[in-house]
């Protein structure tokens, strides 16, 4: 007994004399203790968890080199990885994770609208709910300030820029044609529906080196990741129908859309100021394949759509009219893929194709325009802590513009123009603290027809003023050729350039945000010609210059009345440009000094009912008036329109859709047309130029059958 007694001692005092204590303290970056850390070695048992002053002590037998481990909540996991020997008396200090919860967020130029986004102005639901939308993704875009109201056109007109001055991009690719043909003076539409879309950014300034090609605002589309169930979706509506199915595997799925419009009963029913031949009539299909690795996510988006109609327009100088004829076809693919490579190092890589042709007869005269069109992007991200990212990324656009004209007096010709851009971009996000970070990035673009290198340099800068509130600045240089207007007839013209001075103060609490932002964009090297419209015998240089300067304000509040939510927006917007055939500098007939939106949407349990309001109001825009010397020297009226919308749950998956625009049938005009020539006083004649219709109503029902029974389409409306 006497030998197993001294056994188990001698077994004892070895086991003890072969352990490591293992102790020291966990701080943070202001010396401070962290209560609660985790202190472990990696791939044992063996660890413990700081106490109030940050100590921690445990005892070990594991010998040689170690990878010692502490974490905690909001900060930073770090490692050391020595003998376990020194592990004695250790002093670790831990920084704060950037990512976490209310770390500074840079946000100056740019809305966000993703359920994923720490800071959301938007949601996707907002996007296709606001009454004066119709669905359409721009026309929710309209309601934020930066926006310019051109109701005639219905494109993004941002911070006193053109329409062309903006780009659109699905899963980061860019799209060539994104808008609907239609006639003169009729709003066109954004070719996609929300259907399949989850997340959207709209950056009105100061975005990010990986975007170029533009001179004012980029709006990024991400298609949806990954759909929650299977189900179908049916619509039918006042101008057509709709029919969608999303199918889910295990790591695969398919959405599809197919949708067709045919305004000839409605214009039956509801006859606008148009002679309609043959009323708009549209087809459109769209479709999502998703296949998701270990590592990432292959995505292909497809959408095709094809419209046409015949119409005979009111004009001052024909008596008869000016008839317009058109047919579209238009083809949009996009592949991407998103993945990690490990180390810190994802990938996202994608390609697109665009193929558009376009037949259109206005009055003897006849075109035939065909547009090919791809865009292929590398882009590379390397984490190196929550602290320091880096993106880099090479890309390059390809178009090849064709257009045919013929006419009774003009023999048949043929021109167009091919482009080639190349561009080498990197960014890096740095984040000094949760207060204080900053994004620095430079692009360079190649643009071939002009022989010309360009660099831009982005750089943006956030400091968080308190909890909830926050101040970004931004400065970037951005770069954009000419568009095929001008490019079809001349290939030598330069590149357009603008620089962008931002300051935003952004605070967020509790269902409350508010917004303001203060910005100047300078424009130089605009492309001017020396008629009256771009052609054959126009000179073209790049002599214009301009400016655009303003305050954006937004608030948005869902958490002070009871089933209510509302957003304001103002812009007011100082600019002037002198480009295309403008004789000296002034406001251009898109810009408005004031604009102003206001949405609201109330659910009513009793009702199982959504209801909307949106009013937009916006101030008179510049025309030239022939009876006075002034270029742009007239203004219209403001423009004002009220829209209301009900959307009904019949049932948990069946809704009956209403709405209006302009319900209270405000008399808007968009400007005038004067005669050629004058009358025997010498006086101009002109004509107003007003909607194709006051008011436009719409009525839909929406049936979605699906596995849980209760998903619904409330959120494609």
């Amino acid at each position: 007994m006497s030998k197993l007694i001294t056994l188990i001692a001698i077994f004892i005092s070895s086991m003890t004399y072969a352990q490591t204590i293992i102790k020291g303290k966990v701080i943070d970056t202001k010396n401070l203790a962290v209560f609660g850390a985790n202190v472990y070695l990696d791939g044992t048992y063996d660890g413990a968890t700081t106490d109030e002053n940050g100590n921690f002590k445990f005892t070990t037998q594991e010998t040689g080199t170690q990878r010692l481990i502490i974490s905690f909540l909001s900060y930073e996991t770090k490692t050391m990885i020595r003998d376990v020997s020194t592990f004695k008396d250790v002093k670790i200090v831990l920084q704060e994770d950037m990512e976490y919860l209310d770390a500074v967020i840079i946000s100056a130029g740019t809305f966000e609208a993703s359920d994923n986004s720490k800071v959301s102005v938007l949601k996707p639901l907002d996007v296709v709910t606001t009454a004066s939308a119709l669905g359409d993704f721009v026309g929710a875009l309209q309601t934020l300030p930066g926006t310019s109201t051109v109701a005639e056109d219905g494109r993004l007109f941002v911070r006193g820029g053109d329409a062309d001055e903006t780009q659109i991009f699905i899963d980061g690719i860019r799209v060539f044609t994104p808008y609907s043909p239609v006639p003169n003076n009729i709003p066109t539409r954004g070719r996609y529906s929300p259907f399949l879309f989850n997340g959207i950014t709209f950056s009105t300034g100061g975005y990010s080196a990986e975007y170029g090609n533009a001179l004012s605002s980029v709006l990024l589309l991400n298609t949806v990741d990954e759909p929650d169930q299977e189900k179908t979706e049916i619509g039918i509506m006042t101008v057509g129908a709709s029919l969608g199915r999303t199918e889910k595997w295990d790591k695969t799925s398919v959405s599809v859309k197919a949708s067709y419009t045919n305004l000839g009963p409605y214009v039956a029913l509801f006859p606008d100021r148009n002679e309609w031949k043959k009323p708009y009539q549209g087809a459109q299909g769209e479709a999502v394949f998703r296949q998701r690795f270990n590592n990432g996510i292959l995505k292909f988006y497809a959408a095709f759509d094809t419209a046409s109609f015949d119409v005979i327009q009111e004009d001052i100088n024909t008596p008869d009219g000016v008839r317009f004829k058109l047919n579209n076809r238009n083809f949009y693919g996009n592949t991407s893929y998103q993945g990690i490579l490990g180390k810190g190092w994802s990938i996202n890589t994608g390609l697109s194709y665009t193929i558009a042709k376009t037949d259109f007869s206005f009055i003897d005269n006849d075109i035939s325009d065909t547009e090919n069109s791809a865009h292929v992007k590398l882009k590379f991200k390397k984490r190196f802590n929550s602290r320091f990212k880096l993106y880099f990324g090479v890309e390059h656009f390809t178009t090849k513009f064709d257009e045919h004209f013929s006419s009774e007096i003009v023999s048949p010709v043929s021109y167009g123009f091919n482009s080639n851009n190349s561009a080498l971009f990197v960014e890096s996000d740095i984040i000094f603290s949760k207060k204080f970070a900053a994004k620095v990035g430079v692009r360079v673009d190649r643009y071939e027809l002009s022989d010309e290198f360009q660099v831009a340099p982005r750089v943006s800068f956030a400091y968080k003023t308190s909890k909830n509130g926050q101040l970004s600045m931004a400065y970037g240089s951005f770069y954009q050729n000419a568009n095929s207007s001008a490019l079809k007839f001349e290939q030598d013209v330069k590149s357009q350039s603008t620089k962008h001075y931002i300051m935003n103060y952004q605070f967020v609490n509790d269902g409350r945000l508010f917004r303001a932002e203060l910005y100047r964009k300078e424009y130089d090297n605009l492309v001017k010609f020396d008629t009256a419209f771009e052609s054959f015998e126009s000179n073209y240089d790049n002599s214009g210059s301009g400016f655009a300067q303003g305050l954006d304000i937004f608030w948005r509040d869902n958490k002070s009345i009871k089933n209510v939510d509302y957003w304001l927006s103002y812009s007011y917007l100082d600019t002037e440009r002198d480009y295309r055939n403008f004789p000296t500098k002034a406001q251009p007939n898109f810009a408005n000094t004031h604009n102003f939106s206001a949405v609201a949407k109330y659910w009513i349990e009793d009702w199982k009912s959504q209801v909307g309001f949106s009013y937009t109001y916006a101030s008179g825009r510049p025309f030239t008036n022939p009876n006075t010397e002034n270029f742009l020297g007239d203004m219209t009226k403001s423009f004002n329109s009220v829209s209301l919308n009900w959307a009904y749950l019949i049932s948990p998956q069946k809704i009956l859709y209403l709405s209006v625009n302009n319900a209270l049938g405000f008399k808007n005009i968009n400007g005038y047309q004067y005669a050629n020539t004058p009358d025997i006083n010498g006086d101009f004649a002109r004509r107003s130029l007003k909607p194709a219709a006051d008011q436009f109503f719409f009525i839909g029902f929406f049936w979605t059958i699906s596995e849980d029974g209760s998903d619904n389409q409330l959120n494609d409306l």
